[in-house]
């Protein structure tokens, strides 16, 4: 084995035979070790002297390419990806400078470094993947962007090197992406993220055929990896509207042909968009969409799906520039079906659609009005140029290394400038030009850089929100939330301040209950503790301890017990609940409807003395009365805060003061009520409105009644009944008759506990009337959803929703039918049950179950 070898520490430059000693051991020793350490030892001397300059004043750059060439010795192609890889992973943490050497004075080197992928030596593949780790694990989000994602597109666009390395590169692609994605890392590390994600989203619109062009590749190495990777940049979308589609999408892309465009725009048809739309939505769809206007056998359904498609997209893309970068694409076929499609609904939704992107693209005199401009490297060049005149004694550098570093810097810059990242600038320019003009000098350069952009931003966009003057702060939590394998919120910030009322808004599914559940559990992380700020989750279910009365199960929860009986019946009559031996305070809690359980869980709250209420849909079971008076109380309690989760928008309008709402797994906070937040975010409105969506819900039609030809003849009926809950004082039905036929359609009104529900319970046979008679025709089925969704489900939690269906309809019939209170057989029809059954010539017996039963002429006839 060689001697290890060890660099010199001098600041000085070494000498040419010192180095030359080096690379004579890299290139020529017998063993991998050997080379290794003679590469890290020459990559030291560098770092402790020269820098990455070195590899261009020694001509190591030149002996790297030419060892990288030598088809004849495999060992001189293994240090050249040694000596690569040393100078990478040592070089770049320590002089960031350095990107600039291998990125844009060399950078063949990175492809020399792919090319090696496809090498017939182990070790000299082995070495080049060492090579381009050290690469990626080096660079700063913006370097990968401005100069490394260049560079891989370039050598995939050549398509003449080795399939290897082309197999190499997509892989680079999808590490870029999948290291872009949102996670549970410290705010720091997802702060990157956000960069790069953002960064690279914006360069889709070039990544996606060049990947496409993969997945048909003739080498199915390549195709594999290919499809891998367009998955990992469909991740870059962040649209919680596209998402659901992006299975479909990608297996279009995979398997190009007419059928599957149809199914993916149809697919696409169906969606109901509400996320912003921005560039990388949009470079994923536009081919789809162009390439569906642009077929002339596309059918005239999937024309105007098409055309809906783009007009519903084009209303969401609020930046007019990122809309004049596609639409121009989408507009000839637009206007295309406008003027040749047969059909004149077609026709006519072209025409609007054609409206709607010209709109969105602000087409004035060739001008996108009122769009915010993007700085543009040239841009940050110039104001590099005039922060050096304004110190005059700043030594001038004209080396190409100037150059190259300047316009480095300067895209960096504006990539920050772009995605408003301010915070940013100062990281990526410190360090390099410091490398050029000394420490003090590189400094005063960073720093006037940062503050002309700090100024312009502040001009573009105004001056970041001050804090609530006179306001008091009771929570500023900065957390991460997840639920099961599913990133809900990302290192977001939630801030309450007293007296204030929150609209928690967003999609179904975006986390809101689960977001309110964490906080009452005091498992949110950040959020100040129960002694600090006591919260209550306000909730309509009081399923528990049914059968005492509202007092008592009030009194009994070891919370209340310092507030007193006297107390506690104060509240409880505050909020609607009579004292007194003949008051609702005396009725059983399972006697209580969905509004008077919410009152109650709301005295509840009272009683606490909470700080912050956590409203989960608050008026599903209340009247308008309720409703008015749980704002007014709201309102009025000027000491509590609350966080309320409604699809209620009147209600929301009434008493919020700002919302929050779910952008990209973040809370952003707005303020005003749900009338202001839709004016600043529009397409939001369809949160709260069927009339600004694509929403369709349908209930099946129902099959034939036998039996029954007259749409007027009774199919279910109570006659004179009356119905009083087990405990309860007075009636909550009294001799009450009604009918149902096949033509009506009924609804029943009244306010909260009239017994709205009970009269419901008894016509679908959950309960019993004790007095009076419900008939039902023996053939009708009815579907019943109860007012408290899980009840239908409370035995089943632990199972899946397939489970579930499978355990209630196994045997051809609903299970979940027999459990109802009329099909409990009594005491007199067990007896008939238990009779022996003679049917002649010694043959008998008992009746085991009645499994079926139809009208037959005057009678019933009985399946058994």
């Amino acid at each position: 084995m060689a001697p290890a070898v060890v660099a010199k520490t001098s600041t000085e430059a070494p000498s040419p035979e010192d180095v030359a000693v080096l690379t004579n051991t890299i290139f020529n020793t017998k063993t991998s070790q050997g080379s290794l350490d003679a590469s890290y030892a020459l990559a030291n001397l560098f770092l402790n002297s020269v820098g990455a300059e070195g590899l261009t004043t020694y001509g190591v750059v030149d002996e790297i390419r030419k060892a990288a060439a030598d088809k004849k010795n495999a060992a001189k192609r293994e240090g050249a990806m040694f000596l690569l890889g040393a100078c990478l992973e040592k070089l770049l943490p320590a002089q960031p400078i350095s990107e600039v050497t291998f990125l844009l004075e060399h950078p063949d080197l990175i492809p020399i470094a792919l090319d090696g992928l496809a090498d017939k030596g182990a070790p000299v593949k082995e070495g080049a993947q060492y090579a381009l780790d050290a690469l990626f694990n080096n660079l700063k989000p913006e370097s990968m962007v401005v100069a490394y994602l260049p560079l891989l597109l370039k050598y995939l666009g050549k398509r003449s090197g080795k399939w290897q390395g082309t197999v190499g590169a997509y892989q680079i692609l999808g590490k870029m992406a999948e290291k872009a994605k949102i996670g549970m890392g410290s705010e720091e590390e997802e702060k990157t993220k956000d960069v790069l994600r953002i960064a690279m989203g914006n360069q889709l619109a070039g990544l996606i055929p060049i990947v496409e062009d993969g997945m048909h590749d003739l080498k199915t190495e390549v195709q594999k990896v290919s499809i891998k990777t367009m998955a990992s940049l469909t991740t870059l979308l962040q649209n919680d509207d596209v998402a659901p589609r992006i299975p479909l999408l990608l297996k279009s892309l995979e398997n190009p042909s007419t059928d599957s465009l149809q199914k993916a725009i149809h697919a696409l048809s169906q969606t109901t968009f509400v996320a912003i739309v921005t560039s990388p939505v949009l470079a994923l769809l536009t081919p789809f969409l162009e390439r569906s206007l642009g077929n002339p056998n596309t059918s005239q359904e999937v024309l105007r799906q098409t055309v809906v498609v783009v007009e519903n997209l084009t209303k969401l893309v609020h930046d007019p520039i990122e809309a004049r970068a596609f639409l121009p694409r989408l507009k000839p076929g637009v206007k295309s079906v406008m003027d040749r499609a047969s059909l004149p609904e077609v026709r006519e939704i072209a025409t609007r659609a054609l409206d709607v992107m010209e709109k969105a693209m602000q087409d004035q005199d060739g001008l996108a009005t009122d769009a915010i401009a993007r700085t543009s490297p040239a841009d940050v060049e110039a104001t590099f140029e005039r922060v050096l005149k304004a110190n005059p004694a700043l030594s001038r550098v004209s080396s190409d290394l100037y150059k190259h570093t300047k316009a480095y810097v300067a895209s960096m810059v504006a990539e920050d400038v772009n995605q408003r990242e301010i915070g940013r600038i100062m990281a990526c320019t410190k360090t390099y030009v410091e490398s050029l003009f000394g420490t003090s000098a590189g400094f005063r350069v960073a720093e006037g850089i940062e503050k002309y952009y700090v100024d312009e931003d502040v001009r573009r966009f105004g001056a970041p929100p001050k804090d609530d003057d006179g306001e008091v702060e009771i929570v500023n939590a900065t957390f991460s939330l997840g639920y099961g394998g599913m990133l809900l919120l990302s290192h977001t910030n939630l801030r309450l301040l007293k007296g204030h009322r929150y609209g928690l808004c967003g999609r179904n599914g975006a986390g809101k209950s689960t977001l309110m559940r964490s906080i009452a559990n005091s498992k949110l992380e950040g959020f100040p503790s129960p002694d600090e700020v006591k919260t209550c989750f306000v909730e309509h279910n009081q399923g528990e301890d049914a059968e005492i009365s509202i007092l008592d199960f009030v009194a009994k929860d070891p919370k209340m017990a310092s507030e007193g009986l006297e107390r506690i019946s104060t509240v409880l009559e505050e909020v609607g609940f009579d004292a007194g031996p003949e008051g609702r305070q005396s009725q059983k809690v399972g006697s209580l409807s969905g509004g008077w359980k919410m009152k109650l869980a709301l005295a509840r709250a009272m009683l606490l003395r909470a700080d912050v209420l956590l409203l989960d849909e608050p008026t599903n079971h209340l009247d308008v009365a309720n409703i008015k008076w749980l704002e007014e109380y709201l309102k009025t309690h000027t000491n509590i805060t609350s966080l309320i989760v409604s699809h209620d928008s009147g209600f929301l309008d009434a008493v919020c003061t700002d919302i929050y709402h779910y952008e990209g797994k973040k809370l952003v906070c707005y303020k005003g009520n749900l009338a202001d937040f839709v004016k600043v975010k529009p397409e939001a409105k369809s949160y709260y409105t069927l009339s600004a969506s694509q929403v369709q819900f349908k209930f099946p039609p129902p099959g034939i009644l036998a039996g029954v030809k007259s749409q007027t003849r009774a199919i279910l009926r109570m006659t004179g009944t009356t119905f009083t809950y087990p405990g309860a004082t007075k009636p909550n039905l009294h001799d009450v008759s009604c009918q149902l036929t096949l033509s009506s359609r009924v609804a029943i009104i009244g306010p909260n506990g009239a017994g709205k529900s009970t009269l419901i319970k008894i016509l679908t046979g959950e309960v019993v009337p004790q007095i009076g008679t419900v008939e039902k025709h023996p053939n009708l089925r009815i579907g019943y959803i109860k007012q408290h969704a899980l009840e239908h489900v409370e035995m089943h939690l632990e199972k899946t929703p397939n489970q579930y269906l499978q355990w209630r309809y196994a045997n051809g019939d609903d299970r979940e039918v027999h459990m109802k209170q009329t099909r409990v057989l009594s005491e007199d029809e067990k007896l008939q049950m238990e009779k022996w059954i003679d049917l002649g010539s010694g043959i008998g017996g008992q009746l085991e179950a009645l499994i079926g039963r139809q009208k037959y002429k005057k009678s019933f006839q009985y399946e058994v």
